[in-house]
C-alpha cells in the first residue's frame, strides 16, 4: 500500500481548532475513496504535527490539544513570542531542520500566522509542495501581518482550500487559477460538533455567575489593536461604558495583558468587566453561545458569533469575513468608543437573521482529505509498499 507524509504546521490556537476536524479525517478515512474519477484507492496517509510554539502560554496551547482531542505534536520547536523578524527567523530554522529530518511528500499550513508562513516559505525553499487550507482570505489592509502573510502563502502553494466562494474568486483576481477547491470552513465543523460537547460539559457561566443573555463577550489579540495606545484605549473605554449596562466578560490573550496596568485592571474590576485568563475552548464556545453580544477582533469568534446566531460587534474597520456582515449578524466598528457602543446597541436589538452557513456542501475536512489524497496521486510518485 502507498503511504505518503504529511507534515502539518501550526503554531496558534486557531489552527489547533482547524486542525482537528483534518486530522481525523486522515485518521478516519486512510485508504477510504470518496471521489470518483480519480485513482486514489489504497493511498494513505501518515500525518506529524509540528508545533511552532508560536502560542508558548500553556492556556493558549495545550489546554486546546486536549480538549479538541488532537494528537500530541511530534515536534514543538518553543519559539515563543518577540519581534515578526525574530519569531520568524527561529521558525525558519527549526522548520528547516524537522523537515530535513522527516523529508515530507506534503506541507500543510493553516489561516495567516507567523507559523503559515514560515511553514510555506520553508517548504517551498526545500521543493515540497504546499498545502494552504483557509486559501483565498482578504482584508485589502496591508498594514495587518496577517495580510501579507495569507498573500504570500497563496502564492507558494501548490494546493488551496477556499472556504467561501468570495475566497475562490479573490485567488482568480491574483491569477491562481490551479487546484484551488471550494471546501467550506474546517472551523464550523469545529463549532458545530464542539458546541454541543460545551453545553454539556462547560461550567464557566456558573463559575463566574452569569445567566443566559445576561452578559457580553469581549475578546482583543491583534496586534493592531494592542499595540497601538489609542485604539486599544478607544476598545477600553467603550467596554467599560458597556459593562455599566450588563456585565463583560474579558478573557484576556497575553499580548493584551502585557499592554495593560494593575490599576487599569482593578479599574475594570470596580466597572462589572469581568477580565478573566484566556478560556478553554469549550468554555469559550460556552461563553460565545449564551452571550447576549460577541464585542472581538478575532476573525475566527466573528464566524462562531454568526454560527450560533449571536450578534456580533468586530473591533475592526474590516474583515476578510464580509458573509458574516452580509448575514446581518457581525456590525464593523472600528476602534473608536464611540462607533463600537453605536455598533453595541444596533447588535443587541438584533433580528433574527436565521442560522448562517458559509458553504452547504460535504464536510469540509472530507472535502480537503480526498483532494489532498487526488493531488498525491497525480503528482507524487513513490514506491508501492507492499504490506
Amino acid at each position: 500500500m502507498q503511504s505518503i507524509k504529511l507534515a502539518t504546521i501550526l503554531g496558534a490556537r486557531p489552527q489547533f481548532i482547524k486542525a482537528a476536524p483534518v486530522s481525523q479525517a486522515i485518521a478516519a478515512n486512510q485508504s477510504a475513496a470518496h471521489s470518483t474519477g480519480a485513482d486514489f484507492e489504497g493511498l494513505e496517509i501518515d500525518e506529524i504535527l509540528i508545533h511552532t510554539g508560536q502560542h508558548y502560554d500553556q492556556g493558549m496551547s495545550d489546554t486546546f490539544f486536549n480538549s479538541l482531542n488532537l494528537k500530541t505534536p511530534r515536534y514543538n520547536l518553543g519559539v515563543g513570542s518577540g519581534s515578526h523578524g525574530k519569531q520568524l527567523a527561529k521558525m525558519f530554522e527549526g522548520l528547516e531542520a524537522v523537515l530535513g529530518i522527516e523529508h515530507p511528500d506534503l506541507v500543510l499550513v493553516y489561516g495567516d500566522t507567523n507559523s503559515t508562513l514560515a511553514g510555506a516559505l520553508i517548504a517551498d525553499r526545500l521543493q515540497i509542495p504546499v498545502i494552504h487550507v483557509e486559501a483565498g482570505l482578504r482584508s485589502f489592509n496591508r498594514s495587518m501581518p496577517e495580510e501579507s502573510n495569507r498573500i504570500l502563502t497563496d502564492h507558494l502553494s501548490s494546493l488551496l482550500f477556499a472556504p467561501t466562494r468570495t475566497a475562490v474568486n479573490n485567488l482568480l483576481v491574483e491569477g491562481i487559477t490551479k487546484e484551488v477547491h471550494l471546501v467550506g470552513d474546517v472551523m464550523q465543523e469545529a463549532a458545530i460538533v464542539n458546541g454541543r460537547v460545551a453545553e454539556r460539559k462547560s461550567k464557566i457561566l456558573q463559575s463566574l455567575g452569569l445567566a443566559h443573555k445576561g452578559y457580553s463577550l469581549a475578546t482583543v489579540h491583534r496586534a493592531e489593536n494592542t499595540d497601538d495606545p489609542l485604539r486599544l484605549a478607544g476598545i477600553v473605554q467603550a467596554l467599560l461604558k458597556i459593562s455599566h449596562s450588563e456585565p463583560v466578560v474579558w478573557p484576556m490573550h497575553p499580548r493584551t495583558r502585557q499592554r495593560v496596568s494593575k490599576e487599569e485592571l482593578e479599574r475594570f474590576a470596580s466597572a462589572g468587566l469581568l477580565v478573566i485568563p484566556p478560556a478553554t475552548y469549550l468554555d469559550m464556545l460556552a461563553l460565545e453561545q449564551k452571550a447576549n453580544v460577541i464585542l472581538t477582533d478575532s476573525g475566527g469568534v466573528q464566524k462562531e458569533a454568526s454560527w450560533f446566531q449571536v450578534p456580533c460587534v468586530t473591533l475592526r474597520e474590516e474583515t476578510e469575513w464580509i458573509e458574516t456582515v452580509e448575514s446581518g449578524w457581525n456590525h464593523l466598528a472600528g476602534t473608536s468608543a464611540e462607533s463600537i457602543c453605536k455598533a453595541f446597541e444596533r447588535a443587541r436589538h438584533r433580528v433574527d437573521h436565521g442560522f448562517y452557513q458559509q458553504f452547504s456542501g460535504p464536510l469540509a475536512s472530507q472535502l480537503i482529505v480526498d483532494q489532498i489524497k487526488i493531488f498525491a496521486a497525480n503528482h507524487i510518485r513513490k514506491p508501492v509498499t507492499v504490506r
